[in-house]
């Protein structure tokens, strides 16, 4: 018989006498005198009776889940690192946590350099082209969730513009980002004037295709500086590869664990560089996940990579990487 209703967020009911059972909300407390729940999809109701489905086993603490199944007394369920998301949030408002202690997020400076750019809504001359690389680098960043605020800007090769704008800018910001002007042609003034304004280089060139004119350094108070090449496959190839993961370790989060796919072709590389791979993601016949390479034409044609979900790392040490090869990939 049906003894009653219990709702979700009513005191506990109690069954007083065998062949009853008490009626429950989702959410409900489990009545005194209850060991086992019956969902409402196995009985057929009749007035207050309840007929149980034919065939079906009823098995005490079935759908009871015992006190501290989930987690015992004492357990940690978040540690330093951890991201914030949205089971995060559930985790800290279901134990009353309601003020966390988190990381900064950091104020990031892009700046584009080059007095052939510019702006997206201009037509360009046949000498120009348009400002691609300080969109992409902050739809990364943005993408991410772990900047405060993005601020963008464009200098042109003239060194001592460059270096009062971009000692106002570092005063700004938490991270530079520049783009542009870092390799070893004559108007490359950038490493020069970081120099000059007392951020210390930590190193200049990678050897890696692209990007291999990156530049990285620290200035006063931790601010670190990034002069990321002008191609914009290199720019954010660099941004991805090395810029969000330093922003991660600066606020003491781990990254978003990647997969590692197995390359969906053969795939040669001479140069004793390391290579860096646009890939399309795909699952093979065996429901494995692949890794498609979209080649591009140069490090410049930022065209090929949309579509794309991000790229694969393979190492310097080898120039043939067989199809079924696991490699490193970074999401866009």
């Amino acid at each position: 018989n049906v003894a009653g209703i219990a709702a979700a967020g009513q005191p506990q009911t109690t069954l007083k006498n065998n062949g009853e059972c008490i009626e429950v909300m989702t959410g409900a407390m489990l009545p005194l005198g209850c060991d086992c729940i019956v969902p409402v999809e196995r009985i057929t109701r009749n007035d207050d009776s309840c007929t149980l489905e034919e065939g079906y086993e009823v098995e005490a603490g079935r759908f009871i889940p015992k006190q501290g199944s989930d987690n015992s007394k004492g357990t940690r369920v978040l540690a330093s690192g951890d991201l914030v998301g949205a089971p995060e949030m559930a985790v800290l408002a279901s134990v009353g946590c309601e003020t966390v202690v988190v990381s900064k997020r950091p104020v990031v400076s892009i700046v584009s350099t080059g007095d052939e750019l510019v702006s997206v809504s201009d037509s360009p001359a046949a000498h120009q082209i348009r400002r691609s690389n300080d969109r992409a680098i902050e739809a990364a960043l943005v993408r991410q969730n772990i900047v405060e605020r993005v601020n963008r800007d464009h200098l042109p090769d003239e060194r001592d513009r460059l270096c009062v704008s971009l000692k106002a800018t570092l005063a700004d910001s938490d991270i530079l980002i520049i783009s542009g002007g870092v390799s070893m042609g004559r108007f490359d003034f950038v490493p020069g004037v970081l120099a000059d304004l007392g951020v210390k280089a930590i190193f200049h060139k990678v050897t890696q295709r692209p990007g291999l004119p990156m530049w990285f350094g620290t200035a006063d108070a931790g601010k670190l500086v990034f002069a990321l090449p002008g191609n914009p496959v290199s720019a954010l190839v660099c941004c991805v590869r090395y810029v969000i993961p330093a922003i991660y370790a600066a606020m003491g989060a781990r990254p978003p664990t990647e997969c590692e796919p197995r390359l969906a072709e053969t795939v040669e590389f001479r140069p004793k560089l390391s290579l860096f791979l646009p890939v399309v993601l795909a699952k093979d016949k065996q429901g494995e996940l692949c890794a498609i390479p979209r080649i591009t034409n140069t490090s410049g044609d930022l065209f090929a990579l949309s579509g794309t979900d991000g790229f694969v790392e393979l190492c310097k040490n080898e120039s043939q990487f067989e199809q079924g090869t696991k490699a490193r990939f970074f999401r866009w």
